[in-house]
């Protein structure tokens, strides 16, 4: 359910992660995507797994808390999962009916649910850490260079922040439609498929029809405003580098080269 999704929301909190640049934190949770796909070994998963945990000690976000977008995903993991399981040729390792087990299957499975988790877990520390002005400003400054290309770097950032945004207040209002439907006598956990599914009719109309409504008034607020793209506009804080970026810089890169090596070696 939408409820349980943790991306886009803040955590407030005091810790070193919330303070860092938001360019250091975009640039950290686009070298920890790249390092899994690169990574084909335990070793390197293993080394992930070490610098993961410790941005989340130091984030002091609960895990719980991280824990708990995992619900919505789990789906996609167990399909992804099966999916490999049961497709992928090579050494029998258990066979019923028309179906086997392949040790190769059991091998890519494993390593494509530890990705998957780890992809949304490291996602997920970046939004509940940066605030979405910063996330923008972030991703405004450190993609500047596109300006050249005539790129609109402003109204990009705008676009994904204003998305993170509402994915609270989508929440919000999935969880006030579902109790209202529930005082209607809708049934949400029956186990049958075909009725969960029947359910969710009366859920996601009016969930659209609210959305599209605030996207209408998030606009007309806008030009009411006389919005008129980045061009000229400043900041009220602008975005400065200071010493613990420059240090968690080299970490990150640290991280990167402890990875390409290990892909190298094992």
């Amino acid at each position: 359910m939408l409820r349980d999704i943790t991306l886009g929301q803040y955590y407030p909190t005091e810790s070193v992660i919330h303070r860092l640049d938001p360019r250091v934190k975009l640039f950290g949770t686009l070298v920890f995507l790249i390092s899994l796909f690169i990574t084909d070994n335990y070793i390197g998963y293993g080394l992930a797994f070490c610098f993961l945990a410790c941005v989340i000690i130091i984030s002091r976000v609960p895990f719980s808390f991280m824990v708990k977008g995992m619900k919505s995903i789990m789906f996609l993991l167990m399909f992804s999962v099966v999916l490999n399981l049961f497709m992928t040729r090579g050494e029998v390792v258990l066979s019923f009916w028309k179906l086997s087990i392949t040790k190769e299957g059991i091998y890519i499975a494993s390593f494509m649910a530890v990705r998957i988790v780890f992809l949304i877990i490291g996602s997920s520390i970046m939004t509940l850490t940066t605030t979405p002005n910063n996330l923008t400003d972030g991703l405004e400054k450190g993609l500047g260079f596109l300006k050249i290309f005539k790129v609109p770097v402003h109204e990009i950032a705008m676009m994904m922040s204003i998305a993170l945004r509402f994915i609270p207040i989508l929440m919000e209002e999935t969880d006030k439609i579902m109790k209202a439907q529930m005082a209607r006598g809708a049934d949400f956990e029956s186990k049958k498929l075909t009725k969960r599914v029947k359910s969710l009719v009366p859920l996601l109309v009016p969930l659209f029809v609210s959305a599209f409504r605030r996207a209408s008034d998030l606009a007309t607020a806008m030009e009411a405003r006389c919005y008129r793209g980045g061009k000229g506009r400043t900041k009220m804080k602008p975005l400065i580098y200071r010493k613990r970026d420059a240090l968690a810089y080299l970490v990150i890169f640290a991280y990167l080269a402890g990875s390409i090596v290990l892909k190298r070696l094992f």
